[in-house]
């Protein structure tokens, strides 16, 4: 996969979790009766179908499988949706395959069922490497299910990648770069680290808002994201995004397709999507409520509810914003070609002297550490 041609990858959304964490914004339910996998499983080919209908014949880049918690899938449930995902869309030998997992649903035998299936890479949804912060966070495992996993996946995944979240209440600059020295130890090729928000909607907000706890201000976040560079750097996983560092190589395929402004399907409850059709990129949102996704699937052959076609300059606000993520920047001639217009030149040379973005040669553009903390500001400020 190269930039010029950011690929095809098709997202699909497993919607259950065995508890919901306080802090997770994301379309998660929790269900006190099994579900029906065979019935969902079925949902989802279809739905493909009925996309791929839409999309044409594609060469699929990378086959991504979120959630929710994907490892609470059967291994047959996930084989069949890489099925149905081969029926519609051609699929390559060396396509990545990711799962994600949490530790506290992982067992050995399970872990060779989905690489059986095809699974090549595997992210862990470890969070933290202290017992205390673990129960504060809401998970269900604690730091030796995490080591545990790490070590089976390690083993039975030729990929591998974990999960962290920083700027935890009370988290010290040397407690984080302890404990980031510490995880970078077991971590294969990739680590993805994200500082704590408070989201709308979940406990944790309600919690913040009563002042049941705080998280570090504005300057203590940012030397804890300064300390993340350094160490990772100095153990040869630099960052790549903003949250996301890999040994040269090890990037996450499938994430790359989002931030170089690539096309892919999203497949399952609230899974959206963003791809062209007919000369125009569209944008697809599925409906959130499993069951009533999988009525309008059954009834209708996809679970559609929302989405829009894009406008040029939408298009090109969507790029800037995805493309500053990434180390490498954007290309200036794809915002040009995109928005139908160049960036401006004088908010460009503003932006440089106030040290949040420089060039790359000159062709590209990219944040710089000090953009990067106020990377949505900068986009707005750049898209004018």
């Amino acid at each position: 996969m190269r930039e010029s041609d950011p690929g095809f990858g098709v997202y699909v959304h497993w919607p259950f979790c065995a508890a919901k964490c306080p802090y997770c914004d994301f379309n998660s339910h929790v269900r006190h009766q099994p579900v029906d996998q065979k019935r969902f499983a079925a949902a989802f080919a279809r739905e493909m179908q009925t996309m791929a209908a839409r999309t044409g014949p594609r060469t699929v880049s990378s086959i991504f499988l979120g959630g929710g918690t994907p490892s609470l899938m059967r291994p047959e449930t996930v084989g069949a949706i890489l099925d149905a995902v081969a029926a519609s869309w051609h699929v390559p030998a060396d396509i990545e395959v990711t799962l994600e997992a949490n530790p506290s649903s992982v067992e050995a035998e399970r872990f060779r069922g989905y690489r059986a299936a095809g699974v090549n890479r595997v992210s862990l949804g470890v969070q933290a490497l202290n017992d205390p912060d673990l129960r504060f966070l809401g998970r269900l495992h604690n730091v030796a299910d995490a080591l545990k996993a790490i070590e089976l996946a390690r083993a039975i995944f030729p990929r591998m990648s974990f999960d962290l979240i920083y700027a935890r209440p009370n988290q010290t600059p040397e407690a984080w770069a302890a404990e980031l020295d510490e995880a970078i130890g077991y971590a294969a090729d990739h680590l993805s680290l994200y500082q704590l928000t408070i989201e709308e909607g979940t406990p944790f907000h309600a919690l913040h808002a009563a002042g049941k706890f705080a998280v570090p201000d504005p300057d203590h976040a940012a030397d804890l994201y300064r300390i993340t560079q350094e160490v990772t750097e100095r153990h040869g996983l630099p960052a790549y995004e903003i949250s996301n560092h890999a040994r040269p190589g090890a990037e996450s395929r499938h994430n790359l397709i989002y931030w170089r402004y690539g096309e892919y399907v999203g497949i399952g409850p609230g899974a959206h999507g963003r791809f062209v059709e007919n000369g125009r990129r569209i944008v697809t949102i599925a409906e959130k409520m499993p069951e009533t996704w999988l009525n309008l699937v059954e009834a209708k052959g996809h679970g559609i509810t929302g989405g829009e076609r894009l406008t040029r300059s939408e298009e090109a606000d969507e790029f800037l914003l995805m493309g500053l993520r990434l180390v490498e920047g954007i290309d200036l001639a794809r915002y040009e070609a995109l928005a139908g217009r160049p960036l401006a030149s004088d908010r460009i040379t503003i932006l440089r002297e106030e040290d949040l973005i420089e060039p790359i040669g000159n062709s590209r553009l990219r944040a710089t550490p000090s953009g990067a903390l106020v990377l949505d500001a900068l986009v707005a400020d750049l898209a004018r």
